[in-house]
């Protein structure tokens, strides 16, 4: 039986004994309920599991004894981040969770003119962690010791206007067909609009900015399956699904 595996906020050291936060003692109590002396797995994005043992309960929580760590996870071929824009509900939680499960070392969540989702402040800060368990979730699934760095939500303006070295903007009515481009060096930003895509004013900042537009052949994807499609292409063309 596959030991469930799980992140911690805490730092993780051989030996040590630690009481687990509520969202990940829930899971090991009450979902699963694991007995005494259960083994599981921890990490807490350093870059290394640790195998762990179910050692008591306090109240509502799991206390662990921290056991043996892994080998730390080899740092990505390619480091990529995304800025993505924000997407309805479901939409943006699957393309979140499969960009992690892709590889994305980095996300932007980005407010555009034609993003259907305007959140004020209390709301977007609640949206925020929402999405940071998704992250989490989708390395927990997916294996990944390291976790992504989810920035906070920015306006599109303020992003592009970042010092940013260039990059990619997915763009069906781009020309030239992702195959065609030359190998990136070490890190690679890629941008993809919400519904509708970018305004065209948008895609004038990106250019101005330094990104190339490119395209995933002939077909109009969907907001939540281009960046994907585009995460696997370019893993599979310059990063680590070569290997």
């Amino acid at each position: 039986m596959r030991r469930p595996r799980l992140h911690t906020l805490q730092p993780l050291v051989t030996g040590r004994r630690l009481v687990l936060e509520p969202g990940p003692s829930r899971h090991l109590l009450r979902v699963l309920r694991l007995k005494m002396g259960a083994e599981v797995v921890l990490f807490d994005g350093n870059g290394r599991d640790y195998a762990a043992r179910l050692a008591a309960t306090e109240g509502k929580r799991a206390v662990v004894e921290v056991g043996s760590a892994s080998g730390l996870e080899p740092a990505p071929s390619l480091s990529i981040h995304l800025g993505i824009g924000i997407s309805r509900g479901e939409r943006m939680d699957f393309a979140l969770q499969k960009a992690v499960e892709l590889g994305v070392n980095a996300l932007t969540p980005l407010f555009t003119e034609r993003s259907v989702v305007r959140l004020e402040a209390k709301r977007l800060a609640k949206r925020l962690a929402h999405w940071q368990g998704v992250v989490i979730g989708a390395c927990e699934q997916s294996g990944r010791r390291r976790l992504p760095t989810l920035h906070p939500a920015l306006d599109f303006a303020a992003w592009i206007g970042q010092a940013h070295s260039g990059g990619l903007l997915l763009d069906p009515r781009a020309e030239q067909p992702l195959p065609q481009l030359p190998p990136p060096a070490k890190a690679l930003t890629l941008l993809v609009g919400p519904e509708g895509g970018l305004a065209t004013h948008e895609r004038e900042s990106a250019h101005r900015a330094g990104f190339k537009g490119v395209r995933l052949g002939s077909r109009i994807l969907r907001t939540e399956t281009a960046p994907l499609a585009a995460l696997a292409a370019i893993q599979a063309l310059w990063g680590d699904f070569r290997y």
